[in-house]
């Protein structure tokens, strides 16, 4: 997405790069609200709260689906 390094994203979210390494590999246990919105500030990301799906379609099924028309 930006290119950017580990350690160029923690220096740019103000965390230590082995969090990042951690966050990618899904080692992480857990992460605060701030420190998650610093990342994805970092990252040119925002974090939206909306109401709970209801079985609507998300990004990830309707893009699937088109896959699945494609072939």
């Amino acid at each position: 997405m930006l290119g950017l390094t580990q350690q160029q994203l923690a220096e740019k979210a103000g965390v230590s790069r082995p969090l990042i390494a951690n966050l990618e590999t899904g080692r992480l246990p857990e992460l605060g609200t701030k420190k998650l919105l610093r990342i994805l500030r970092s990252l040119n990301l925002d974090l939206r709260i909306t109401t709970f799906n209801k079985g609507r379609p998300t990004l990830e099924d309707i893009l699937a689906e088109e896959g699945r028309e494609q072939e």
